[in-house]
């Protein structure tokens, strides 16, 4: 606390919160290529997978240098988690070891790729709705989905590039997609809040912002344009 000059006790000035550590879910491709940016960003990146961390560490060392395997428990005390498990298996995340965490969502749900898992073929909710209601207690964010993983790598650019690509982020709480914008800026693109985790729908696979690469503008457009084509409710 301080005092202003009338003698008034006044609060000092909150300061934003840091994120220091990534913590990921899933040592597969897409895992991988977030950990080797997140890398080349400065944070400090914790890989774990279902396997023990001794298991990993070879691969992680091989893959991902740099980069740390640890088991889960420890993954998840990350400041962002970042869960890239194929989808069939959201079920195996701790819903008690995430509660509270700001987790991205970086899924998708392609029945023609992966066959039909019927906890997804629920029109009424996008596939993160879906991550979300079985993570009751953490801030679940869409993102880094819809960008190759090979392309997470060769797309990042500094800010203010011109043309710099982007990406949507979905989420419920505004204060857990302003921290995975800071990060997805920091991995070389510009974001778009695209609303609530229910607009993360139109970013699944086979849509006009899927398909991308855009920029800024151009996924402000699609997402204009799917607000204007949806059905009256």
């Amino acid at each position: 606390m301080s005092q202003d000059r009338n003698g008034q006790i006044q609060p000092e000035p909150t300061q934003p919160v840091q994120t220091r550590t990534i913590g990921i879910l899933g040592a597969g491709r897409v895992g991988t290529a977030v950990a080797r940016q997140a890398l080349k960003a400065g944070y400090e990146v914790k890989i774990a997978t279902s396997k023990p961390a001794a298991e990993n560490a070879l691969l992680v060392e091989i893959i991902t240098p740099g980069a740390a395997a640890v088991d889960v428990s420890e993954a998840v005390q990350a400041d962002l988690v970042v869960v890239a498990v194929p989808l069939h298996r959201y079920r195996t995340l701790s819903p008690a070891d995430l509660a509270g965490k700001i987790v991205i969502d970086a899924m998708n749900y392609w029945a023609p790729v992966d066959g039909t898992i019927d906890d997804f073929e629920d029109e009424l909710r996008g596939s993160s709705e879906v991550v979300q209601d079985f993570l009751a207690a953490s801030r679940v964010v869409k993102t880094l989905n819809h960008i190759g993983y090979h392309d997470l790598e060769a797309h990042g650019t500094e800010p203010g590039t011109v043309g710099r690509r982007a990406l949507a982020v979905a989420g419920d709480d505004a204060e857990a997609k302003e921290r995975v914008a800071a990060f997805i800026d920091s991995l070389g693109y510009d974001t778009v809040d695209a609303g609530p985790l229910a607009a993360g729908r139109v970013f699944h696979p086979g849509t006009p912002i899927f398909n991308g690469p855009h920029t800024a503008a151009a996924i402000r457009a699609l997402l204009a344009e799917a607000v204007t084509a949806a059905p009256a409710a």
